[in-house]
């Protein structure tokens, strides 16, 4: 299964339902993701800059979670564990280059 990672400012019609979505799975209060995906696409129409994650010279994303297993089937590889601020466990982190 393929999937595509897009730019929220090039599609903000996705804002509503991806802030639903991550509230969702991860039960951070739905005004605090409304609020930053606001900032987000509020920050990019100011600005008027028009880029992709490779021409900002993002080549490399990292994720930290808790999920065993459930990113390698996305193409994400796991990079080692590591533990958060003020955390006493251990989280994965996995890493995905970008195209």
């Amino acid at each position: 299964m393929e999937y595509e990672i897009i730019a929220l400012r090039d599609h903000p019609q996705w804002a509503e339902k991806a802030a639903r979505w991550f509230h969702s799975k991860w039960k951070v209060p739905l005004e605090a993701y409304e609020e930053s995906m606001a900032q987000c696409l509020a920050g990019a129409l100011l600005s008027h800059v028009c880029t992709d994650m490779a021409a900002m010279g993002i080549d490399t994303l990292y994720l930290a979670t808790e999920h065993t297993s459930f990113y390698e089937r996305y193409g994400w590889e796991f990079f080692c564990e590591v533990r958060g601020d003020g955390e006493d466990y251990l989280s994965r982190m996995y890493r995905h280059q970008m195209k």
